[in-house]
């Protein structure tokens, strides 16, 4: 089958790779019909990923057609239609069992396309361990790009904007508007959010959330603008969505006083200076982590069949996976408006 690989830094490969097959008994395979460029995907791209690995096939996102199970499997047969969660776990473990997919403590691989530990969904097919804990079924009124954004970027939106405690009536600022961020934003309107305020050094995202009902910061001085919006006092939540030492501290500094921060933007420093004394005198809540998709989809599947939600509206780009190279390099220059990039195997 084709995939895309890594093959070094910014280069990506369209090449012929093995077709997957069940890994084990409670295994299935997914002929995909959609996947999607994560902005996490962007780490490995740039060269700083998360294994030594090379060749590779990258990637989380993807829903597609189940072609294959193991005889183990109870919940799916072959033929039905299916989004596979970026987060795995093998279901059995306390962990599981808490509904920390991401924590799980016995599958190797936490997520697709890190390493070939667990090879990626940016492919024509992709294995899938343990299949009944690691599928979900999409109801008919969920449309496929709908079903591909419930893979990861909706849930990892939804979950930041949940555990960061949105309340009718709060004041929200997202730091970073890529397809997490936007959905970031719709979340905290659909949580109850009075204002959403959208920051981001890209004029054309800043304009996406605009469009989705969020207010943009525009200036040179965001947090003045933010403080002014806010009798001085600062949102009671901010949500970023971007990673960057940068973007976590200026997080910290718009959140009002007893107010409440969450990251899930990735983060790979090991060493960032977290200002612990003005956590104590704000009296911050400060939050961070991997989203276990699995957890959020009970909630998120009825918001986006009803229509609450509308995940899709983010995505700006579709391209063929023989286009793979191309579309990583415009992702990654945040140019020609992009946001979502879906990729189409087929093509």
């Amino acid at each position: 089958m084709k995939a895309l690989t890594y093959e070094g830094p910014r280069d990506i490969a369209y090449r012929d790779v093995a077709d997957p097959a069940p890994q084990g008994a409670d295994a299935a395979v997914v002929a995909v019909r959609l996947c999607g460029i994560c902005g996490s995907d962007l780490h490995i791209y740039g060269g700083h990923g998360f294994s030594p690995d090379l060749g590779f096939c990258v990637g989380h996102e993807a829903m597609g057609e189940v072609v294959e199970v193991g005889r183990d499997v109870r919940h799916f047969a072959v033929g039905d239609r299916v989004l596979v969660p970026a987060s795995t776990g093998c279901g059995d473990c306390p962990a599981c069992h808490r509904g920390l997919v991401a924590r799980c403590e016995k599958q190797e691989a936490f997520c697709y396309g890190l390493s070939h530990a667990l090879e990626g969904s940016q492919a024509q097919a992709v294995a899938v361990p343990h299949a009944d804990g690691n599928l979900t079924a999409v109801p008919d009124e969920v449309d496929d790009e709908s079903a591909l954004l419930l893979t990861d970027n909706l849930p990892t939106a939804w979950y930041g904007a949940r555990r960061a405690g949105i309340r009718p009536g709060d004041r929200v600022a997202v730091v970073g508007l890529g397809p997490v961020g936007l959905l970031a934003a719709m979340s905290a309107m659909v949580m109850g959010a009075s204002r959403v305020f959208a920051i981001d050094l890209v004029p054309e995202r800043r304009a996406r959330a605009a469009a989705l009902g969020a207010e943009p910061v525009d200036g040179d001085d965001v947090k003045a603008e933010v403080l002014a919006a806010t009798e001085g006092r600062g949102p009671e939540v901010v949500l970023e969505a971007v990673g960057s030492d940068a973007t976590i501290s200026l997080a910290l500094g718009l959140v009002r006083p007893a107010g409440r921060v969450s990251v899930v933007g990735v983060s790979q420093t090991m060493d960032f200076s977290f200002p612990m004394a003005l956590a104590m005198v704000k009296e911050l809540e400060f939050h961070i982590g991997l989203c276990s998709v699995q957890a959020e989809l009970p909630a998120l599947m009825p918001l986006v069949r009803a229509g609450r939600l509308r995940p899709a509206d983010v995505v700006t780009h579709r391209l063929g996976l023989s286009e793979g190279a191309h579309a990583y390099e415009l992702f990654a220059s945040r140019s020609d408006g992009v946001g979502k990039v879906v990729l189409d195997p087929a093509r």
